[in-house]
């Protein structure tokens, strides 16, 4: 008995040590079926979304207020303040024939009545926003001089983000189209006047600017 017992716990031992890689396999193809967890994805950057609302139809924007926070605070006086009711997009600009590359324009136009103290510049380059197709800048002269008056952007014109360490700082974008942007590309077709204010901008300035009924934060 004692050899057989001898014998049986060999074997058994055997045995166990020849079981052991495949309990480990097992192990191993368990702990990789279980699902992993996805590392948490870093939170969405706050929106604050502002309705125009004309004839032509409604342009929702969609304002970064965390990633240019400077110039959507500037944008939304002249909101909260009811200040853009009443206001025009009055300049098309077409890049190409087909309408795919262009901006337009809206504000006060300098309207003494309503505009406030200019906003400090936001470079592109710094807030990570570009202008690509949607996306909303602030039209301005020399850089600090921008107060009501902004674009909208059509088709990708990254051109406009300016470069760091040069003399061109780029358009201040602050945020995008949401919705709308069929009545943007409409806009942008309108007919345009002969004549033009300012020498470089004929051939631009719409003939009878549309009418911004109002603008109201939908928050």
């Amino acid at each position: 008995m004692r050899g057989g017992k001898t014998v049986w716990m060999g074997v058994g031992a055997a045995l166990l040590i020849a079981l052991q890689p495949l309990w480990a396999q097992e192990l191993a193809q368990e702990a990789t079926d279980q699902p992993v967890a996805a590392a948490p994805a870093p939170p969405a950057p706050a929106l604050v979304h502002v309705l125009i609302h004309t004839s032509q139809g409604d342009i929702k924007l969609a304002l970064e207020k965390e990633r240019a926070p400077l110039t959507t605070a500037n944008f939304l006086r002249y909101v909260d303040q009811k200040r853009f009711d009443g206001a025009t997009f009055y300049r098309a600009v077409k890049l190409d024939d087909e309408g795919r590359y262009g901006l337009v324009q809206g504000g006060l136009k300098g309207d003494p009545k309503k505009i406030l103290k200019p906003v400090k510049h936001e470079a592109p380059f710094k807030t990570g926003l570009s202008n690509v197709n949607g996306a909303v800048s602030m039209a301005r002269g020399a850089p600090g001089t921008a107060a009501s008056d902004f674009f909208i952007v059509v088709g990708d014109l990254v051109s406009l983000d300016g470069k760091p360490d040069s003399d061109d700082p780029g358009y201040a974008v602050f945020g995008h189209v949401a919705e709308g942007m069929d009545v943007v590309k409409q806009i942008m077709e309108s007919p345009r006047a002969l004549d033009a204010p300012d020498p470089a901008m004929k051939g631009q300035m719409i003939a009878a600017p549309l009418k911004i009924q109002s603008v109201r934060r939908v928050d």
